[in-house]
Order: C-alpha cells, then structure tokens, then sequence
C-alpha cells in the first residue's frame, strides 16, 4: 500500500470513528443496551463525580435508555419523569461546595408566581413552565429528592424561602458528619402530578 493510498485509509477511518462518536449510541444501537463494562469504558474520562452517579443509578434503574460520549439518559426511571447524568461539572456553592452533574425531574406545573422563589431557594432547582417540568442538579439523588421536596413545600407555602434553605443545610450536614439520611432525602414526600402540567400559553393578537 502506498503512502498516498494509507493516508486516504486513515482519513477515512477517523472520519467514520468521529461520526460514531458524535451520534448517540441510542441512535446506533436502538436495539442494544450496553454492559456495565462497556458503560464503565465510555465514562472512563469523565469526572469520579459523574462516575459515581451513573454507577449508582445503574445499580438502581438498571441501564439509561440514551447514551452519548457526554451524557446518559433514562426514562420514567422510579419517581421521575427523567434522569440526565452529564460529564460537564457545574460548580455549586450550596449548601456547600460540590458539583452538579445529575438532573432528574417530575412532572410538575409551578404556579407563575412561585418562579422568583424557587430561583431564591436553589439555583439548581428549575421550572419550565412550556413542558410543565420542575427538576433538581445536584451529584447525588437524595440530595436531588431532597431540594425538589423542599421546592414543593414552597410552592404550597408550607415553607419560606429562608426555612426551606436552612433545611436543605440541615440535612446536608446531618447525612455528611453522621451518615443520617433525612426522610426528605429518602424519596419524594408528595405524589407528582399525572395529569397535564404542561402551559402553552397564550398567542398574543397581532
């Protein structure tokens, strides 16, 4: 084989590699789920924190139903709508300093004149009022179950702001100093909504 000819082979094989790796394995392998060997290979240069979240909702929910080179994704896994494990860290502050790399939601329809509080309470926890979702970031899920119980309480004024936090802290430093996990941390302490939580709005007349 010629210089030429060997050139032209590698080029093409490192474009078919970069078009795999680009494209979902879902989209791939729609029928095929991966080993926990083949998970473990994929995310072996992602953060320990994102690791370590994938493995124990792997443990849990068994495999994500979507898998890219920088995200994992299940379905209606347990009490949640989704799960999203990312391998981009977002640094958080609160309660304390760790990162964010697990988004998991529910169905939930937030009331217009909640938003300002919930974006007060937790940064990591948001609403989206279009597709009626109300989600929690954080690299553990009893910390996730844990803001988005408390972001409930909000919303049906059962706690401040100011509480709502305090608690949040509270617990935090309870499960990290003595291992105690608070029942707001164990699962969710309200049923979500089955029905539509979804707002289009309305169209303005032009």
């Amino acid at each position: 084989m010629t210089l030429s000819s060997r050139a032209k082979r590698m080029a093409t094989v490192t474009f078919a590699l970069a078009t795999i790796s680009a494209t979902p394995v879902s989209a791939q392998m729609p029928m095929q789920r991966l080993s926990e060997s083949q998970m473990q290979s994929m995310m072996a240069s992602w953060p320990a924190s994102a690791r370590m979240a994938a493995a124990d909702m792997m443990k849990k929910y068994g495999p994500p139903q979507e898998v890219t080179a920088t995200m994992v994704k299940w379905h209606n896994n347990g009490p949640w709508k989704y799960t999203i494990i990312s391998s981009n860290e977002t640094q958080h502050r609160f309660p304390m300093p760790h990162p964010d790399v697990m988004e998991q939601g529910i169905n939930y329809r937030v009331p217009v004149g909640m938003f300002d509080d919930l974006a007060a309470y937790d940064g990591s926890v948001t609403a989206d009022r279009t597709q009626g979702h109300l989600a929690a970031r954080c690299d553990k899920e009893g910390a996730n179950f844990l803001a988005v119980n408390l972001a409930h309480d909000i919303v049906v004024k059962r706690k401040t702001v100011a509480t709502a936090r305090a608690y949040y802290g509270r617990a935090i430093a309870a499960f990290k100093k003595k291992g105690r996990m608070d029942p707001y941390m164990q699962r969710l302490q309200f049923t979500p909504p089955r029905g539509q939580t979804a707002d289009a709005d309305v169209a303005l007349r032009m």
